[in-house]
């Protein structure tokens, strides 16, 4: 991540977003359950308001540096480190798997594949696999400089939740065509 982006998503400016905007439209409509799963949560944006729902929270972060943050922050979670394309956890284990603006930093899309994958067999039936993303545009790729940027593609999102097993699949846009959110289901 390249300085620019690292401050901006430790920011106040960016948590706040995050509660006010991201959050409101990627989940706020769903019944998550009891036992989460947010996969890169980074800094913590997104983390510090998951805490807040009396709900089991387990965060999985790729960066060691920022997963002990993470746990210094945030004792109440529980902070395991590794990749979404190759979760340690068994299978059935969460009501609900979440990940908010971190995809465009996986690549290939084959990846970001794998976490769908991923996120689907860690899912217990009728479970959760919600989140958002920025939808590509010239000014998200200049700020990407030096980054990993392989934004979604929003037209073929629905087909590769599909292809791993999702049902009940919705992909919106809002936020002047800024923010993707995405939910899916795993069938009963």
């Amino acid at each position: 991540m390249n300085v620019d982006h690292a401050a901006l998503c430790s920011s106040e400016e960016w948590a706040e977003h995050i509660r006010d905007v991201v959050l409101p439209a990627a989940i706020g409509h769903l019944d998550l359950g009891s036992a989460i799963l947010e996969v890169g949560p980074g800094y913590g944006a997104a983390t510090r308001w998951l805490t807040t729902t009396n709900r089991k929270l387990t965060v999985l972060e790729l960066n060691d540096d920022l997963a002990a943050e993470l746990e210094s922050r945030h004792p109440e979670v529980h902070v395991s480190r590794g990749s979404g394309t190759d979760m340690s956890y068994g299978d059935d284990t969460f009501d609900a798997v979440v990940c908010f603006t971190m995809l465009h930093h996986v690549a290939p899309d084959s990846e970001q594949d794998a976490i769908f994958a991923e996120a689907f067999r860690v899912l217990r039936s009728g479970g959760h696999f919600a989140g958002s993303d920025s939808v590509a545009n010239p000014d998200l790729a200049e700020f990407h400089q030096g980054d990993t940027y392989n934004p979604i593609d929003t037209e073929t999102l629905a087909g590769r939740l599909a292809a791993v097993g999702f049902e009940e699949i919705g992909v919106q846009i809002t936020g002047e065509g800024r923010l993707l959110t995405f939910d899916a289901s795993k069938p009963s």
